[in-house]
């Protein structure tokens, strides 16, 4: 990777906050860009003199691969692009990004899966039935009720401190996309279990990670994922739902119970209110579904 692009990697982490994932995809992205112009022109990406036609090359080459990348895929690769050159300009290195006018494909519109109440009742169930040391069987349980009662991000989970908490404020702090800060509430069940396993967890300080691993470090997203999957089939589900679907099932569940948009906008840590919106056509087509089976002219 090109000096140019980690210097960008790394206004990312400190100036924006960007996530983890967030830096990842972009390194990705950026370091497949530099493969590809070291291989087409001979020559080391200089970013500063990259121009509009070596990146219309690059996305012509990236839509007419043999294997069909994901819409997403190619938003995320000129997203990443387009920000380098946006960083560049921003800084007085560059005049122009040549990336601007680039237009990637239509993002396909799907309405977010979740669980029922009773799989996620069965979901949540699953720690306290499964063998192991208490503490992590706590620590489990602790984690899907915080996912769903709470409504968080994965991330958001993994990075939550013990300064984090104020559990008799019945609320705890995330940070969420570009470390926006927001306290989410937490139910009587939610704050219950996060109790239950502290205790059992034992002290640690208010730098110390809420949820540890085996060795008293953090808890990674992976780690996070495998368990999920692991308590998915022991409650009958399927295995390849993410935890992300305990962030879609909270959204869900509070509208089709009758909270409000704007509320519930606020408790996901959404900057737009379309973001939140999809989940509305989700309740919609739940009522549907009820008016249709219990109407008499339905």
């Amino acid at each position: 990777m090109t000096g140019q692009a980690a210097q960008f990697l790394d206004y990312l982490a400190a100036e924006r906050g960007s996530s983890l994932y967030t830096q990842r995809n972009y390194r990705t992205a950026l370091e497949e860009f530099e493969t590809w112009f070291r291989d087409c022109r001979g020559a080391e990406t200089d970013w500063l003199k990259v121009d509009s036609k070596a990146v219309r090359a690059y996305f012509q080459a990236v839509s007419y691969r043999k294997k069909r990348l994901h819409p997403n895929s190619v938003l995320l690769r000129i997203a990443a692009v387009r920000g380098i050159c946006k960083y560049l300009v921003r800084k007085g290195l560059r005049k122009d990004n040549p990336a601007r006018e680039i237009k990637g494909p239509k993002k396909p519109k799907r309405l977010p899966k979740y669980l029922s109440l009773q799989d996620v009742n069965r979901l949540l169930e699953a720690p306290s039935k499964a063998e192991g040391e208490p503490w992590l069987r706590a620590r489990d349980r602790a984690i899907l009720e915080t996912l769903y009662g709470g409504g968080l991000r994965i991330q958001e989970l993994c990075g939550l401190k013990e300064k984090d908490l104020q559990l008799d404020e019945g609320v705890v702090r995330v940070f969420g996309k570009g470390r926006r800060e927001r306290w989410c509430p937490l139910g009587d069940v939610s704050l219950g279990s996060l109790r239950e396993y502290l205790q059992l967890r034992g002290p640690g300080s208010p730098e110390s990670p809420v949820f540890w691993n085996k060795n008293r470090g953090s808890l990674t997203t992976r780690s996070v994922q495998r368990l999920m999957k692991i308590y998915l089939r022991a409650a009958g589900l399927d295995p390849n739902l993410t935890p992300h679907k305990l962030r879609h099932s909270f959204a869900t569940h509070l509208l089709n119970n009758g909270a409000d948009l704007r509320s519930v906008q606020e408790l996901l840590g959404h900057k737009q209110l379309t973001s939140t919106q999809v989940y509305t056509h989700v309740s919609v087509r739940e009522m549907k579904k009820s008016y249709r089976k219990a109407h008499p002219r339905a």
